[in-house]
């Protein structure tokens, strides 16, 4: 079976609407596929109606920010019931934070000669959400920086020009609203953050201990070491394994939906009761 748990579309900062991605997962092989937009439920509905017609299992998904030692982490809930009150009122507060946060960016961004910088981001993004990415995206296409790389370095982390510091919900808070929701509370990509790999086994130690039910072993992005790395410690910390390929669809990005190196032998998986 291909599997694939982590996935982008427009409603957050991925490039294909809902059913782009759906039918995308489809043409690639998956047997089960997650959307997991940033901090929004929206793009699931049609995703469903999508996947209904195409004979593909679709979790319902959302990665969600939290704070953990003041820094920002990213919990992956999959299964989640979208209709629930808690988990959308959290999301909402993560949104209400995101348009607070765009509009510092903008006038940041202004501040250091780049004009206009909320109309065009906003001309760039698909939906109401404007990311950081959206950000990165317009000061390519306007020509202020060759790549995104060189985007977030010149402007958008610290106290650069569009640096603005995430204030999202408590690493378990976040996970609260996953269970409330009947989801599975996972950690994304562990080895992306800027920690150590003594900081990240003490992250998934706190993690666990607030109830986190999974880590993602395989991404995109994972060398065969990395995985052997994170899968002892999923073992090691007693959660289930999940795989996902974080796919956004940039055309700097070269992961592909359900093109993943395999799972390890695994004691549990994320997916081992659906």
């Amino acid at each position: 079976m291909i599997i694939d748990l982590h996935n982008h579309s427009y409603y957050s900062d991925g490039v294909l609407s809902p059913s782009e991605v759906v039918c995308l997962a489809k043409k690639e092989g998956c047997d089960v596929f997650a959307l997991t937009d940033h901090d929004t439920t929206d793009g699931l509905m049609e995703a469903q109606q999508q996947a209904d017609e195409s004979d593909l299992k679709l979790i319902h998904g959302v990665e969600i920010s939290a704070m953990w030692s003041n820094m920002t982490v990213h919990i992956v809930g999959l299964g989640v019931d979208i209709n629930n009150e808690t988990l959308q009122m959290g999301l909402k507060q993560h949104q209400d934070f995101r348009q607070a946060r765009a509009e510092k960016m903008a006038r940041g961004l202004g501040g250091a000669g780049v004009f206009g910088a909320m109309e065009k981001t906003q001309a760039i993004a698909k939906k109401g959400m404007i990311t950081r990415t959206h950000f990165a995206q317009m000061l390519v296409k306007e020509g202020v920086c060759k790549d995104m790389k060189s985007v977030f370095k010149r402007f958008l982390t610290g106290k650069k020009p569009g640096g603005v510091g995430g204030k999202w919900a408590e690493f378990d808070e976040v996970i609260s609203w996953i269970h409330a929701a009947g989801g599975q509370a996972v950690l994304a990509h562990p080895l992306r953050y800027r920690m150590t790999n003594t900081k990240v086994k003490r992250l998934l130690s706190h993690l666990s201990a607030a109830g986190l039910d999974g880590v993602e072993v395989v991404t995109g992005s994972s060398s065969g070491d990395e995985i052997t790395l994170v899968s002892q410690w999923a073992k090691e910390f007693e959660l289930l394994s999940s795989i996902g390929s974080d796919y956004h669809g940039w055309p700097s990005q070269r992961v592909r939906i359900g093109h993943l190196q395999d799972m390890p032998k695994v004691n549990k998986t994320v997916w081992q009761d659906w």
